[in-house]
C-alpha cells in the first residue's frame, strides 16, 4: 500500500495542497507533495525529502470499505465480551512489540522527536489495553418500576468514522478506535494526508493481532473525498474528528442532516497563569515544554502566558535561559526536544505572526533543509494583538501581565477556545477558585499535563464537543436501550 521513495529531488516545494480536514491547523499548498494522480508523496519535514508514496482512496473505494465495515459489524458486535477483550489485549501486545518501529516511522513522517514518538506509540498500546477491560464491564442497570422489571443495555452504534489530524497521528487514532472497538463497533479511519504512515501500519498490526478483516479499516486520502464519504454514508453512525474549528463546524453541519453522533476536538489558545506566589523558577523552567513541545503544533499548547505584574520582569529573566537552552535539532537524535514544523507553508504561516510584534527573545534552530522555526517569545502590548488572540500552532508564545485574580480569569476566558491551561500558585484556595472560573475542559495546577488515558479529555466553547479517553468516553460509542418486562399476570 505504501512504497518507499528515495528520490532526493522531490521536496515540498513541488507540492499540491493538503485537505482541510487533515489536521488541527491546515498547512497551505506546500504541505505535501503529490506525484501521479491519486498518489500522495509523503515528505519528511526535517529534510524536505519524499520518504514514501501512498495511494489515495477514491470515493468508490471509501463507500465500498464502509459497506464492508457495516457487514463486519454484524458479527463483531456478537463476539463474546471476553473474546473481544482478548483480541484488544493481543492488539496492544503487538503494538508494544513494534513501538520502536512505529516511533521511527513517525520521526520520518511527522518530524516528531524520537522520545515523543516512543511515548505516542506507547500511548496507543496503553489505550488499547485500558479499553480491553471494557467489554466485560459495559453493563446496564436494573431500575425499580411498578408492575415489572426494567433493564438497560449499552448497544453499539454500528460503523464509526475516525478522522485523525497530522499533529498527533498515532495517539489520536487510538483514542478513536480503541473505545469504539471495545464497545462493539467497527471503525473506518482516515489519517491526515500529510501523515498517514503510522495509521496504515497500525491497521496492518490489527490484522496481525487477529482482528477480523474490515473491523478496523484505514483509508488514506483527501478529507474532501474520504471524510465526506464518512459524513454522507448512512451506515456511519458516529464521527470522531480532531482538527481545525472551521472544518469541525462543516462536519457538524453535515452530520446534522442525518442526526449523526459526533465527537469534536478542535482548536485551542490555552492560558498559562503565573501568580506572584508561584514557584517562579519551576514555572519558568517548564513553560517552554508547555508550548514548544511538538514544535507548538498542539491544541493544548499554553501559548498565552499571563504573569502577575509584581513578578513579571523576574519571570521573563528566568524564562529566557530556559528558552535558549531548548534543544531544537534532528528529531531522530535522543537529545532532541523539538523538531521541525510540518511543512514550508506552515512555517510561513507561523512566521507571519512575528510581523510587527515585539520579540522578547528567541531560541535557536538548525539552518539548511527542513521546516525549522526557532522557539520565540513575544511581548503582548494588549490582548487585542493578533498573536495573542489567534491559534498560531507553532513554537511562538505571547506574554502579558495582569494585576489580580479577577483580571487573570477574565483574560484567560477572553478567547473563543477552551481546551486546556495551567495555573501556577501555592494558594490552594486560589487554585480552586481560578480552576472553577476558567472556561476550559482540562486544567493543571502547578503542572502542564493535559492528557491521561484514564481521565476525560475535551474542550469547551469552540474547542469541541464531547469527551475522549477515560471511563466516560466508552459510553459515547453506545446507545442506551431501555427494556420493560411486565410481570403482572
Amino acid at each position: 500500500m505504501v512504497s518507499n521513495d528515495s528520490d532526493d529531488s522531490a521536496g515540498s516545494d513541488n507540492s499540491a495542497g493538503s485537505d482541510d480536514s487533515a489536521g488541527s491547523h491546515d498547512p497551505d499548498d506546500s504541505a505535501g507533495a503529490v506525484g501521479a494522480v491519486g498518489v500522495t508523496q509523503v515528505v519528511n519535514p526535517a529534510t524536505g525529502l519524499v520518504v514514501a508514496t501512498v495511494p489515495q482512496t477514491t470515493a468508490a473505494e471509501a463507500e465500498a470499505a464502509i459497506d464492508r465495515a457495516a457487514r463486519a459489524y454484524g458479527s463483531w458486535r456478537e463476539v463474546a465480551p471476553g473474546d473481544r477483550a482478548r483480541l484488544l489485549r493481543r492488539f496492544a501486545a503487538v503494538v508494544d512489540a513494534h513501538v520502536e518501529e512505529l516511533a521511527e516511522l513517525e520521526v520520518r513522517n511527522s518530524g516528531h522527536t524520537i522520545g515523543n514518538a516512543r511515548w505516542e506509540a506507547g500511548n496507543v498500546r496503553d489505550v488499547l489495553d485500558y479499553y480491553a477491560g471494557a467489554p466485560e464491564r459495559l453493563t446496564g442497570r436494573q431500575i425499580p418500576v411498578p408492575g415489572g422489571l426494567n433493564v438497560t443495555f449499552h448497544e453499539p452504534l454500528g460503523v464509526v468514522g475516525v478522522i485523525v489530524p497530522w499533529n498527533f497521528p498515532m495517539p489520536i487514532a487510538g483514542w478513536g478506535f480503541a473505545p469504539a472497538l471495545a464497545a462493539g463497533n467497527t471503525v473506518v479511519l482516515k489519517p491526515a494526508e500529510l501523515t498517514p504512515l503510522t495509521a496504515i501500519r497500525l491497521g496492518e498490526l490489527a490484522l496481525e493481532a487477529g482482528l477480523p478483516p474490515d473491523v478496523l479499516t484505514v483509508l488514506p486520502g483527501r478529507g474532501s473525498v474520504v471524510g465526506e464519504a464518512f459524513v454522507a454514508h448512512p451506515a456511519v453512525r458516529k464521527i470522531c474528528f480532531t482538527g481545525s474549528t472551521e472544518v469541525g463546524t462543516r462536519i457538524m453541519a453535515g452530520c446534522a442532516a442525518q442526526v449523526k453522533r459526533l465527537t469534536l476536538e478542535l482548536g485551542g489558545k490555552s492560558a498559562n497563569l503565573v501568580f506572584a506566589d508561584a514557584d517562579l523558577a519551576r514555572a519558568a523552567a517548564t513553560a517552554p515544554y508547555a508550548v514548544f513541545d511538538n514544535a507548538g503544533q498542539d491544541c493544548c499548547a499554553r501559548s498565552r502566558i499571563l504573569v502577575q505584574r509584581p513578578v513579571y520582569d523576574r519571570f521573563l529573566e528566568l524564562l529566557e535561559p530556559a528558552v535558549q537552552a531548548f534543544r531544537v535539532e534532528d528529531p531522530a537524535l535522543e537529545t532532541a526536544e523539538m523538531g521541525p514544523l510540518i511543512s514550508a507553508g506552515h512555517r510561513k504561516s507561523v512566521s507571519s505572526y512575528l510581523d510587527g510584534a515585539e520579540v522578547a527573545f528567541t531560541g535557536s534552530c538548525p539552518e539548511g533543509p527542513g521546516f525549522w522555526h526557532a522557539p520565540t517569545v513575544l511581548l503582548a502590548r494588549s490582548p487585542a494583538e493578533r498573536h495573542w488572540r489567534e491559534e498560531i500552532f507553532g513554537p511562538v508564545v505571547s506574554v502579558l501581565p495582569f494585576d489580580d485574580e479577577a483580571e487573570a480569569v477574565a483574560l484567560a476566558n477572553d478567547t473563543e477556545y477552551g481546551l486546556s491551561g495551567s495555573i501556577w500558585t501555592q494558594d490552594v484556595g486560589r487554585a480552586i477558585r481560578v480552576a472553577r472560573g476558567v472556561e476550559s475542559g482540562n486544567l493543571s495546577v502547578n503542572s502542564h499535563s493535559s492528557v491521561r488515558y484514564w481521565t476525560p479529555f475535551g474542550g469547551m466553547k469552540r474547542s469541541g464537543l464531547g469527551r475522549e479517553l477515560g471511563p466516560d468516553a466508552l459510553h459515547a460509542f453506545t446507545d442506551v436501550k431501555n427494556v420493560f418486562l411486565a410481570t403482572d399476570a
